[in-house]
């Protein structure tokens, strides 16, 4: 009966990845949301300042934004950070993210095709930013947000490395 060695043959399977994103993403995402709700329910609460007859039916748009960013801006940046996880190892960059619905996703090294590490403006004024892997997958690229800069930067280096020696057509 001949041997067969697993090593070379295991599957790269979706799991739960070890390491935490950044705790500076929370404070990233607060602000964020922030602005996100804020701008909107200033606006309306100026509207309905400024225009007596809309008063009335402002109030319900008023409400619906101010709770809407209670949620995001209360609840959303520490749930995240609860499920945020990331892992990037020579077979295979594991992601999990999201707050109402929650995805884990692996892309296997053999199918990278590029790698980035992104920064907007208010993810640079935290020091923090964005590692995007694309792959051949119709689904879309693997974004891991939160990241402290230089460690998106060196996993971003490493897994271009790493794709490079992979065999694999990234197909």
């Amino acid at each position: 009966m001949a041997t067969h060695d697993t090593s070379e043959h295991q599957d790269v399977r979706v799991r739960v990845p070890l390491l935490r994103i950044d705790r500076r993403a929370r404070l990233w995402w607060t602000l964020r949301n922030l602005l996100l709700c804020g701008i909107p329910l200033a606006a309306l609460i100026v509207a309905a300042v400024i225009w007596e007859p809309a008063r009335v039916w402002l109030v319900a748009p008023i409400v619906a934004v101010a709770l809407v960013g209670v949620a995001k801006v209360g609840v959303e940046p520490w749930w995240r950070y609860r499920v945020h996880r990331w892992e990037v190892t020579e077979r295979a960059t594991y992601a999990s993210s999201g707050w109402l619905v929650v995805e884990w996703r692996v892309a296997p090294t053999s199918r990278i095709q590029t790698v980035d590490a992104l920064r907007g403006p208010l993810e640079q004024l935290f020091g923090l930013a964005t590692l995007r892997v694309t792959t051949a997958s119709s689904y879309g690229a693997i974004s891991i947000r939160g990241l402290d800069r230089s460690v998106a930067q060196d996993a971003a280096d490493r897994l271009a490395i790493v794709a490079e020696l992979s065999e694999g057509d990234a197909t």
